[in-house]
């Protein structure tokens, strides 16, 4: 009996896996499922008042045991892939350039050296535990850029003689459910703290792995904490393309791109729709109903992504590894949370 493969989350490049090839029918069972998740999801949040994404993320784990039904795999990859990036790009009609240049080149500067610190880390972990230093920049880099994808675009440059496939799925693993864990444990902290708008959009942004979470996170603490942790989480994306050609760099004996694999588009489409839209709406010319139209169709999207994304997290994976491998992704994902919590605390009002 074949091993069924780990169902991957916020495969925002399409490179962790292929887009499954099937009739438009079969899109159906999945989107369904993660439709009904969220309309559950949506009549919790009403009723308790709890933010939608946290919601659609509880109940989408509760029925995380669908994963295994192969028919639901085309439309939870739908899901989970196609409307987040489509959400991002929406998520620009209520962002200016305004806003961005508010952020500050010096939060722009502190996302930067919080992914150069948390590679850091990641390779020192690994190498206090008695793994390579690949497999570190590997964990390191999933942490610090956007997760999953990420993961496959190093593993990718790293090539295979410096990381073993079951390496690089020990990492997708662990990653997806870190990532779960902080949309979850993230937002209070920020509440606790009294964190403003501001404060909590750049800490959620700057320290939550996958994009979905990142912006789930953001936008259960406010619309306009979702903003900046858009913002922010994009900043990092966009800081994909320099790592791996650093990486290439160090490890120019090693650099080989299988068959199989291929390395992340040096600028991904909905980043650049992303700040396309928000350069749009800077001028003014989009009317403020069709923004808060576009808002709500985002806030939509966005929640039937999370659930998704929940149902097909391989959580039971995790309990199948060592505490090992996974200690260096919790370092990486401390040393995020501490730099992004601190310059949140400290620098921004």
């Amino acid at each position: 009996m074949t091993s069924r493969p780990i169902p991957q989350a916020a495969d925002l490049f399409g490179d962790i896996e292929a887009t499954p090839k099937v009739r438009l029918r079969d899109y159906l069972p999945g989107l369904t499922v993660a439709g009904l998740a969220t309309l559950a999801a949506g009549s919790l949040s009403q009723r308790y008042g709890a933010p939608l994404t946290l919601m659609s993320l509880l109940i989408g784990l509760a029925l995380n045991f669908l994963s295994v039904d192969r028919r639901l795999t085309p439309g939870l990859t739908l899901a989970a892939r196609e409307l987040l990036r489509w959400a991002i790009v929406l998520v620009g009609a209520r962002i200016t350039y305004g806003q961005i240049a508010a952020l500050g080149p010096e939060a722009l500067g502190m996302v930067v050296l919080t992914v150069i610190v948390t590679i850091g880390v990641g390779v020192m972990a690994a190498r206090a535990l008695g793994f390579s230093s690949a497999y570190g920049v590997l964990s390191g880099g999933a942490v610090a850029i956007c997760g999953g994808s990420a993961a496959l675009a190093l593993s990718a440059t790293l090539g295979e003689r410096r990381v073993r496939q079951a390496e690089l799925t020990l990492v997708l693993v662990g990653i997806s459910a870190m990532s779960s864990l902080a949309l979850v444990g993230y937002p209070p902290v920020a509440l606790a703290l009294g964190f403003s708008d501001a404060q909590a959009g750049y800490f959620l942004g700057g320290s939550v792995h996958d994009v979905a979470q990142a912006l789930g996170s953001g936008y259960a603490y406010s619309p306009a904490a979702g903003e900046t942790a858009t913002i922010v989480k994009l900043a990092r994306v966009a800081l994909l393309a320099p790592v791996l050609a650093v990486i290439a760099l160090i490890f120019p004996s090693q650099l080989e791109i299988s068959g199989g694999k291929r390395a992340a588009p040096a600028v991904p489409w909905f980043v650049v729709g992303f700040f396309v839209v928000a350069g749009v709406n800077s001028t003014g010319v989009i009317p403020l109903p069709v923004s808060q139209f576009a808002a709500e169709v985002a806030a939509v999207m966005l929640a039937v992504s999370v659930a998704a994304t929940a149902i097909r997290s391989p959580l039971a994976e995790i309990m199948k590894t060592g505490p090992k491998p996974l200690i260096v992704i919790a370092a990486a994902t401390l040393a995020s949370f501490a730099l992004a919590l601190l310059y949140a605390w400290l620098r921004i009002a």
